[in-house]
């Protein structure tokens, strides 16, 4: 069983066509998506619960579906559904809140018998102005989830995993030319040294079955980068914590702008980091 194109596709139109776009200040277009997210969750036959938390006076929602619920030894994979000011955000992020879906579905469909839990969380208020604050969607859930974090085998948080071409990869400092690819069609998965083995385990379980290039970058010298979105949560409570990142807008020009759209995005390279992280998510040694 293979991540579906068409599955992919529908995902990423409806999260793409809403309108008023799905900031934070457009409520019913939030509430839409919940509804979305717990429907598709639900028809793959998981309970879905709502974690619901105020912030300025309005009420915003984390939408939670979980695999063997019963397992104390927990992982999570996440994705943030909220996007910056008015724009479709299909790469950020309507690629991650796909890649979560379609997890999901591989993971009802095949039923993998683990000896572990699977939580997918879909997040609000990733984007600014929460970002980094106390007020963000995967906060609140990392906050509610601190107290068993020795149960907690890490945290694999889809971010942006949409857009490659064969052109040349920026770096933020010359010196990562000599060590990763010169051309823009690779998935990344992102940490901070502090958990490397968490990032070690999750990137050779990927590598190990991709079709497309997968590296890893856990380097402190951008960690800075690293820390650019919810993981950063779950690292506030000791939680190990990574994203599957197509580098982000250091390659995509659309990023935050109204032209991150979805024939912008590559299916098929999508299909394949997809395949490589439910790989993974299911391939989580027991420590």
């Amino acid at each position: 069983m293979k991540a579906d194109r068409s599955h992919l596709s529908s995902h990423i139109d409806f999260l793409t066509e809403l309108r008023p776009f799905r900031n934070y200040q457009n409520l019913e277009s939030l509430e839409k998506v919940c509804v979305y997210l717990s429907e598709c969750f639900q028809s793959y036959g998981f309970s879905v619960e709502r974690q619901v938390f105020s912030v300025n006076r309005q009420k915003y929602s984390n939408i939670l579906a979980s695999y063997q619920a019963e397992l104390p030894k927990r992982l999570i994979v996440g994705a943030h559904y909220d996007v910056c000011g008015d724009q479709p955000g299909a790469d950020d992020n309507a690629s991650a809140v796909t890649g979560l879906l379609e997890c999901a579905r591989l993971i009802s469909e095949q039923q993998p018998d683990l000896a572990y839990g699977v939580d997918f969380v879909s997040y609000c208020l990733e984007e600014p102005p929460f970002f980094g604050t106390e007020d963000m969607g995967s906060y609140h859930h990392a906050s509610s989830i601190s107290a068993k974090r020795e149960q907690i085998l890490g945290v694999i948080n889809f971010e942006m995993i949409g857009y490659y071409h064969d052109g040349p990869q920026p770096y933020p400092d010359e010196t990562f030319k000599r060590v990763y690819p010169e051309q823009a069609n690779f998935v990344a998965v992102v940490g901070i040294e502090r958990f490397h083995e968490f990032n070690q385990i999750v990137y050779e379980r990927m590598k190990g079955i991709a079709n497309i290039d997968v590296q890893m970058i856990d380097d402190p010298r951008v960690e800075n980068l690293a820390s650019l979105s919810d993981q950063l949560s779950y690292w506030e409570f000791g939680i190990p914590a990574l994203m599957i990142n197509d580098t982000s807008f250091l390659r995509n020009p659309n990023y935050h702008q109204p032209t991150d759209t979805a024939d912008t995005l590559n299916l098929d390279a999508m299909a394949e980091v997809i395949q490589s992280v439910y790989h993974a998510i299911t391939h989580m040694p027991m420590t």
